[in-house]
This record gives structure tokens, C-alpha cells and sequence, in this order.
């Protein structure tokens, strides 16, 4: 009975120890994101800026230099001119943005939402390995636990590797590789400190 209060013990630390690292993992994941994005956001929000006092101040050299960036794309020069021109008129702005800073409302940076989808996925991630805690028997937790996270960093690397179109064997091997590497780092650190503390 004893022992068996014991196990229960060191189950209910291991799960609040990994559930204050979901959480905590989860929100340093989408502060990092948040300030990476919205550095991103800042410098297009310059360029923008930049770009429209330009198209204010001298707008027959922006359209000579539209014009230059559809040549080098292959038309002539009279349908050059011509298609900037009529882009210009439509909208003189989104036409500078798209074709000279190659920017557009789809590739716009979003601190806010990068950094849900960031928390988000990490927590995710990191849920599947801290339910081996309600599974896997108190002898075998960390064990499983290390399988369960390689297993997953594996198919995530597959999928991902599968989704941009490259080879899903090498992305699963390259995630898995340097998950694991990451792991036995954290290990050898809380082994390091355990030795010390005791």
C-alpha cells in the first residue's frame, strides 16, 4: 500500500513538472515568435513607408523603375511600360509592394497570430508525450516517455518534410536526430544537477 502511494506520489510530480513545461514552453515559444514577427513587421512597415514617400515625391522614376523590373522579367520594353503603367493605375502602391519589395496582403507579417499558432502547436506537440504519464507503468515512464517524443518528432518531420515537397525519410531523420540530441543534453544537465544536489 505503501509503496503503491509512493508510485502515485512520483506520478502526480512527474505530471505537474510536465505540465509547468507545456505551459512554460508553450508561452517562451510564442514570445520568441511574437518579437521574431514583429521585428519582420516593423522593418515591412518601414519599407512601406519609405516606398510610399517615394511614389509621392518622384513617381515618373517609380514607374521607370517598374517598368525596368518587367523588362528583366523578360517583356519588352513597349509591354513593359505599358503593363506598369496600367498597374499603376489601378492601384500604384500594391503594384511597388508586390513587384519591387515582393510583398503582398497573403505574406503580410502577423506577430499576434504567429505566436498562437506557435503556442499552440508546441503545446500539442508536447501533449501526446505527457499522457504516456496516465499509460505507462512508473517504472517505464521516462522510457516511454523518450519513445513517445522521438516517435512524434519523427512523423511531425515526415509530414512537414511531405508538405514542402521533399524527401519525408530525410526530414523525419534530421528532427529526429537533433530531438534526440536535444534530449540527451537535458538529461545530462538534470543528471549533473541531481549529482550535484544530493
Amino acid at each position: 500500500m505503501s509503496a503503491l502511494r509512493h508510485q502515485s506520489a512520483g506520478t502526480a510530480e512527474i505530471l505537474v513538472a510536465g505540465v509547468a513545461g507545456l505551459v512554460a514552453g508553450a508561452m517562451s515559444m510564442a514570445a520568441g515568435e511574437y518579437v521574431s514577427v514583429s521585428s519582420q513587421s516593423d522593418t515591412e512597415n518601414a519599407d512601406i513607408a519609405k516606398e510610399t514617400r517615394e511614389l509621392r515625391e518622384s513617381p515618373g522614376s517609380e514607374l521607370e523603375e517598374l517598368t525596368k523590373i518587367y523588362i528583366a522579367r523578360g517583356l519588352d520594353t513597349d509591354l513593359a511600360r505599358q503593363v506598369a503603367i496600367t498597374l499603376t493605375e489601378k492601384d500604384v502602391r500594391a503594384a511597388h509592394l508586390r513587384d519591387e519589395l515582393g510583398m503582398s496582403e497573403m505574406t503580410a507579417a502577423r506577430p499576434i497570430q504567429a505566436a498562437l499558432t506557435s503556442a499552440a502547436t508546441f503545446a500539442v506537440g508536447a501533449a501526446l508525450p505527457l499522457a504516456m504519464v496516465f499509460v505507462a507503468p512508473a517504472g517505464y515512464l521516462i522510457g516511454a516517455v523518450a519513445a513517445v517524443s522521438l516517435g512524434s518528432l519523427a512523423l511531425l518531420g515526415a509530414i512537414g518534410a511531405q508538405a514542402g515537397g521533399a524527401n519525408w525519410l530525410k526530414g523525419a531523420a534530421r528532427v529526429t536526430f537533433w530531438g534526440a540530441a536535444a534530449m540527451a543534453v537535458t538529461a545530462g544537465i538534470g543528471t549533473a544537477f541531481g549529482t550535484t544536489v544530493a
